[in-house]
């Protein structure tokens, strides 16, 4: 079995490196990238002429642009950074099929068997670096034998172990250590790793190469490097001959972890991402095509195909996008959206046959192309017995024809939005007691309606004003729209109250006193009287009974 090997990608200004590329500056001056750390903008990202003037990353932006006042700066876009680092890992494929991310600058690269097909791991950093130079990217790179030693050296090889205390180190340090740190002032110096195209660690040793690197290279918690610091303990090698039991019971189990991960005594494996799944298929024409028909068969050819990939993977087409190229180089699309994913060809292609009928040919089309954008997983339906197949029949006889596959017509010549349906709403105001769902991508309600506590009108608007006595007793007569009503039947009052949690504008005039109106002239009327408050109140008009 081959040695295993790890291969280590940090890009230390990724954020600020995407930024540039998209601005394209022919000479950019200082840059940075901001973000919002404890409630303060800060640096996150500089470019090298930004380091050059003597800024660094945490530093606040006011003090920034007092060091640099010509500083350029933009602000932090974390799904455009997680999006190009992802562009990244695609691109990072050519070198093994085993890559996978390390939020939010870096990539880790499982080598084994495939450093031979570039001459060697000297000949993947070179490929490596030739590439990120053509991209315009900053990369430090590290091959080790094990996940946590590649990561160390290609964020720490070369640096040297800091502290922040003040005055004699040695005279500083606990007892027990300050042998330790004579000896490891005398000792051997690390072997030399580092090359012009990245750190390559010789195969068995992983101690002797993490040996001379600070702490913070085992990606411990900065509680614990502190803490060691302050027993003189900063770099690998002064914990890696500690007693085990002693270094866990006081610092936690989670170091010896992380220092097993670095030597290779505990795996680390590399899980690489797991490809997007893509259904598409296309067919290109020897001679252009013009009309609907050719159009159709053309379809006809595809979406079998199409379906059969989607149900291979159990997957169902929510939106399908219908793509047709022609031969000038333009194209003409369109996007379906089903109110339940299917993979039935017969239910997809009368959606298809509506948009196609509106496709200007041109020169002719050369080229169809169908599109899952969005799927969903479809669950087989489990065959039953005899009573519960006729409960089912009856069911289907009853509601006619299938709901779905009308939300999805309507849905495709109206639009999605378009359709919609009502649930109802946990209120007892009558105006709230339903909400609106878009009937694509919500479920019929369960159960029966509520039924209200009072007959309710067929049509409810906004109140409108009446010209009544302000009186809380229904109006003898009363004028409401240019129209004059004499009373004759009142029913009520009904009192309703919103709810005390919400300030609702149209409720500000204080608690309503709701009668059934019916007039003279025949009209029956939803009439209630407002008591007052923040507005004012008096008769009011809001619906109308069949």
């Amino acid at each position: 079995m081959a040695l295993r090997r790890v291969l280590s990608l940090w890009f230390p200004r990724l954020a600020v490196e995407r930024v540039l590329r998209a601005r394209r500056d022919v000479m950019p001056g200082p840059f940075a990238v901001v973000g919002m750390r404890d409630q303060a903008q800060v640096l996150i990202s500089l470019n090298p002429q930004a380091e050059a003037a003597g800024l660094r990353l945490g530093q606040p932006l006011r003090d920034a642009t007092a060091i640099c006042a010509h500083l350029l700066t933009a602000a932090e876009h974390a799904p455009g950074d997680r999006a190009f680092l992802a562009a990244l890992r695609r691109w990072a494929g050519k070198f093994s099929p085993w890559v996978a991310e390390e939020p939010p600058d870096a990539l880790v690269i499982d080598l084994t068997g495939c450093a031979h097909l570039f001459g060697g791991e000297e000949g993947v950093l070179a490929q490596m670096a030739e590439d990120c130079a053509d991209l315009g990217l900053t990369v430090r790179a590290a091959v080790a034998d094990t996940r946590g030693a590649a990561w160390a050296l290609a964020r720490y090889s070369g640096a040297v172990a800091q502290t922040d205390r003040n005055g004699d180190a040695i005279q500083q340090e606990a007892r027990a250590t300050r042998s330790r740190a004579v000896t490891r002032r005398a000792g051997a110096a690390a072997l030399p790793l580092t090359g012009p195209l990245g750190v390559i660690a010789p195969p068995g040793t992983m101690r002797q190469a993490l040996a001379g690197l600070p702490l913070p290279a085992l990606r411990l918690r900065p509680k614990v490097v502190t803490s060691l610091g302050h027993l003189g303990l900063r770099r690998v090698e002064d914990i890696a001959g500690l007693p085990r039991a002693a270094l866990a019971r006081r610092f936690g189990a989670d170091t010896l972890t992380r220092l097993d991960q670095a030597f290779g005594q505990v795996s680390e494996p590399v899980s690489p991402a797991r490809a997007p799944l893509h259904f598409a298929v296309r067919i290109s024409f020897p001679e252009p095509i013009g009309l609907v028909e050719d159009v159709a068969a053309g379809i006809d050819r595809l979406l079998p195909v199409l379906c059969a990939k989607l149900k291979a993977k159990g997957r169902g087409v929510r939106l399908l996008r219908i793509e047709a190229q022609r031969a000038d180089g333009t194209a003409d699309w369109a996007d379906i959206g089903l109110a339940r994913a299917t993979y039935e060809a017969d239910r997809l292609r009368p959606l298809i046959a509506m948009k196609i009928a509106g496709f200007d040919a041109g020169f002719g089309f050369d080229r169809l192309r169908l599109e899952a954008l969005e799927t969903e997983l479809v669950h087989q339906i489990q065959h039953r017995g005899h009573l519960d197949a006729a409960a089912a029949a009856m069911a289907r006889v009853k509601d006619g024809p299938r709901f779905d596959d009308l939300v999805a017509k309507l849905g495709t010549r109206l639009g999605q939005e378009a359709v919609v349906r009502l649930h109802p709403a946990d209120s007892h105001i009558p105006e709230k007691t339903f909400s609106v769902l878009t009937a694509a991508w919500s479920a019929p309600a369960s159960g029966e309606w509520p039924e209200p506590r009072a007959p309710r009108p067929v049509v409810i608007f906004r109140p409108e004003p009446v010209q009544a006595p302000d009186d809380r007793s229904p109006p003898a007569r009363f004028r409401w729209r240019r129209r004059d009503f004499a009373l004759r039947v009142a029913v009520g009052p009904e009192r309703l109250l919103p709810e005390w949690w919400w300030d609702d504008p149209n409720w500000r005039s204080g608690p309503r006193d709701y009668w059934r109106i019916e007039a003279e002239s025949g009209d029956r009327l939803w009439l209630f009287y407002a008591h007052g408050g923040e507005a004012s109140g008096g008769w009011f008009c809001q619906g109308l009974f069949a």
